[in-house]
């Protein structure tokens, strides 16, 4: 359907609900309750989901009406209508999202347990599950946020509960992690998420496109403890830039140099340091060099109470409880000199990616999508719909100013932010990294500016700080203005000095995020001002932009005229560096897509065999097909009679107590799978003998096969991910990565299912079994 006919069926719908409210408003309260039972009553006889959709939205607009006092605007239940139809809604900021998702998540919540909306961070989560969550409840429904209140135990929520509700409120991380904490549960009673039906995502382009890449991890089996870190860390420091080591342009890659390599060499007292025999030292000295010279404080992390978080370069809001994977946060916390921190096999992992395309449904909503519809529409299947606003935007986008340097850009900003503070103008400010946030203040300190500096320690915090930004002389200097949350209203006579002023330091990586900042002026009417400092300096210029750009930069870095003309030659200089930074995302997140296809899909199988075994599913006959196949394994290794490598397997998988004699006497018996396999049934009917009780027996047998796959598929994750990283790497030798990923991935799958067969052997034949006083069995798995 294309936009025009699509654009009118979303208006009719919305006018047939309009016209609906009103007969509902001639409702009593318990006539308008019970709309749940009946709308459910239809559902249960087969009547489609959409075709409620009118009847179901105007019982939550009523509700919300009588609940909260709130009317929906228009274009409020016309962005609801598009979302249910598979669209991602443009809907620009201070337009109402939050009321707007209230219609979507009761027609979904109708159909019981599974429908999400996910928020931007906790706090957002658990308050609009409280404020919105009223409505729910007083028409019948169950709501629940899917994470703890700030400053409570994530340990105390109950997820049995949590799950249970019809709507959740939660973030995509916290979902991401309890899928994955999900699937490793041992018993059906462990396990608590019940499917995924429906899910609405707020900031969806910061969730399906500027965290695509970036993988979810449980680990939790640890490696043993290297003692390269602080060596390795110690000689890079001692290294000399351009001689030992070189960066790229845009300081995202560093790689030593011959030259650099004889000098570690002759360091560590090795006569070949790029050889398989020492990949490992090899490895910690790539990492601090990466730690070194690509991951800067204040910007990539922060070092607090002796350990290195990481932050979100987008808005400075620390990642509580995240770290680099694969040993780069260890070589962080070396460079920084505080506690090196163990490192930790992946037992799981999924991306966001694969995480929401296994939803039923998916729905979304965003101030920005337009400019990245194809890209929505090709990995997600949603399409983009902008919404109007309720109001003309009246707001002025002034073009960028534009300076060589940074110095002279930060100055001319001062200058208009004293001003707007002495006219008592509302100014909003917004920096590009929690560095330059840091800067700005102590600049705005010493030129005696009250402000307010939103650093993301807390969310609730945050709130309330951009609550308060819209009052006369506010100042508020901020990271990104994404998932923030909360509309900032305009004080006494702001509206006659001509509304809030929002001020870039710097333009961002994407245009999205720009104009997410813009959109914070001039809401609902309001009049505003947008206005983007930048100069030749700035990170992104430096990064992305051509040679000549930085050759002429340096050269007139301390020119007296430091502005630049609008119409200039560098005047499309960052919109070409936004261009090239897209370009570059988007086939990250497109490479991430494909190795992620590959890792789904034996993530699937496995979790579909855990499935089947925890629901009991024939868990007889996989034992028998497990034990026989590692019989078979291990003579097809073995053609020719190896008694020795024959005791080593029996005694490692089969029965400890074996005695040799028969094998030794007839070594040919070391290669007779019939041999081995009635050894291993024997064996197995002693064990059972041990627990007789059908029902103990069959619970052992499950935590047997469950063990068994549990720890091969760690060991499998561990391997995918080293397979990807040198997969990738192997491109600069015109080898296609992904071919090899794909070849060598199916190799591992091979070996894990070997390994896995021989995993359950041992675990059913070789466990000790401790019978304890009140009838239980004790199982120590070897």
């Amino acid at each position: 359907m294309n936009f025009s006919l699509r654009r009118h069926k979303y208006i009719r719908q919305t006018r047939q609900i309009q016209a609906l409210i009103k007969q509902y408003q001639a409702l009593g309260d318990e006539q308008l309750k019970a709309k749940t039972g009946e709308l459910r009553a239809q559902l249960a006889q087969g009547k489609p989901l959409d075709k409620l959709l009118v009847e179901a939205y105007a019982t939550v607009c009523e509700a919300a009406r009588r609940v909260l006092g709130m009317v929906p605007y228009d274009v409020q239940i016309l962005g609801a209508v598009a979302m249910e139809d598979r669209n991602i809604i443009e809907m620009k900021t201070g337009e109402g999202k939050t009321l707007t998702a209230i219609m979507p998540m009761y027609l979904h919540g109708l159909t019981g347990p599974g429908n999400f909306l996910i928020t931007a961070n906790e706090y957002l989560a658990n308050r609009d599950a409280k404020e919105m969550g009223v409505v729910y409840q007083w028409l019948g429904l169950t709501v629940m946020p899917g994470v703890a209140e700030e400053g409570s135990d994530e340990e105390e929520l109950d997820r049995h509960q949590v799950y249970s509700a019809d709507i959740v409120y939660t973030t995509n991380s916290a979902l991401g992690f309890d899928y994955l904490t999900d699937n490793l549960a041992s018993t059906a009673d462990d396990r608590y998420m019940q499917g995924f039906n429906f899910a609405l995502l707020d900031e969806a382009d910061a969730v399906l496109l500027d965290s695509a890449s970036t993988p979810l991890i449980i680990s939790g089996a640890p490696r043993p403890q290297s003692n390269f870190y602080v060596s390795s860390d110690r000689l890079i420091k001692m290294l000399v830039e351009d001689e030992d080591f070189e960066r790229s342009e845009d300081e995202k890659q560093v790689w030593f140099t011959p030259a650099g390599i004889i000098r570690m060499q002759a360091y560590f007292g090795v006569d070949d340091l790029l050889s398989k025999d020492w990949a490992d030292l090899y490895r910690h000295l790539v990492l601090a060099l990466r730690a070194n010279y690509l991951l800067k404080p204040d910007r990539d992390y922060i070092v607090a109470h002796g350990e290195v978080s990481l932050i979100d370069i987008t808005n400075g809001r620390e990642l509580t409880g995240m770290k680099l994977e694969a040993g780069m946060h260890q070589a962080l916390e070396a460079k920084e000199g505080v506690n090196i921190t163990q490192e930790m096999r992946a037992m799981a992992q999924v991306t966001f990616q694969n995480l929401f395309r296994m939803f039923h449904q998916l729905a979304g909503m965003t101030g920005t999508a337009a400019t990245d519809a194809s890209e929505f529409m090709e990995i997600y299947h949603l399409a983009v719909f902008k919404v109007p606003t309720h109001k003309p935007n009246i707001r002025k986008d002034r073009p960028d100013r534009l300076f060589i340097s940074n110095e002279a850009k930060l100055l001319a900003s001062l200058k208009v932010i004293r001003q707007a503070y002495e006219d008592q103008r509302p100014v909003l400010i917004e920096t590009g990294s929690l560095a330059l946030s840091n800067l700005y203040s102590r600049l705005l300190l010493r030129e005696g500016i009250p402000h307010s500096l939103l650093n993301a320690r807390s969310a609730a915090k945050e709130a309330n700080i951009v609550a308060e930004a819209g009052r006369p002389g506010a100042v508020t200097v901020a990271t990104s203005m994404a998932g923030r949350g909360t509309d900032i209203h305009l004080g006494d006579g702001v509206k006659a000095q001509g509304g809030l002023l929002v001020l870039g330091t710097e333009r961002m990586d994407n245009p999205r995020v720009d104009n997410q900042l813009r959109g914070r002026a001039g809401r609902q009417g309001d009049p505003g001002e947008s206005l983007f400092y930048a100069s030749l300096e700035d990170r992104i210029v430096l990064q992305n932009a051509p040679r000549h750009v930085r050759k002429w930069t340096d050269k007139h870095a301390t020119a007296q005229k430091q502005r630049l003309s609008n119409h200039g030659r560098f005047r499309h200089v960052i919109d070409n560096a936004q261009r090239v930074i897209a370009a570059g995302e988007r086939s990250e997140r497109f490479s991430t897509l494909q190795y992620g296809e590959v890792f789904r899909v034996q993530r699937d199988k496995i979790y579909e065999q855990r499935d089947a075994i925890i629901a009991g599913e024939d868990v007889q006959g996989k034992v028998e097909f497990a034990v026989k196949q590692a019989a078979q394994d291990f003579v097809e290794d073995h053609r020719q009679p190896d008694v020795a490598a024959f005791l080593d397997f029996v005694y490692q998988h089969v029965d400890r107590d074996y005695n040799p004699a028969p094998v030794r006497e007839n070594p040919k018996l070391a290669a007779d799978v019939d041999y081995l396999t009635d050894l291993i049934m024997q064996r197995l009917a002693a064990v059972h003998e041990k627990l007789p009780a059908e029902d103990q027996w069959a619970y052992f047998e499950r935590l047997a096969l469950l063990k068994a796959i549990d720890w091969e598929w760690i060991e499998q994750v561990d391997n995918l991910q080293t397979l990807q990283s040198v997969t990738m790497n192997r491109s600069t030798q015109g080898s296609n990565p992904m071919y090899e990923y794909q070849k060598e991935s199916r190799r591992s799958f091979k070996v894990m299912k070997r390994a896995l067969y021989q995993g359950v052997l041992a675990n059913l034949l070789c466990s000790e079994l401790v019978a304890k006083a009140d009838g239980t069995v004790k199982v120590n798995f070897p």
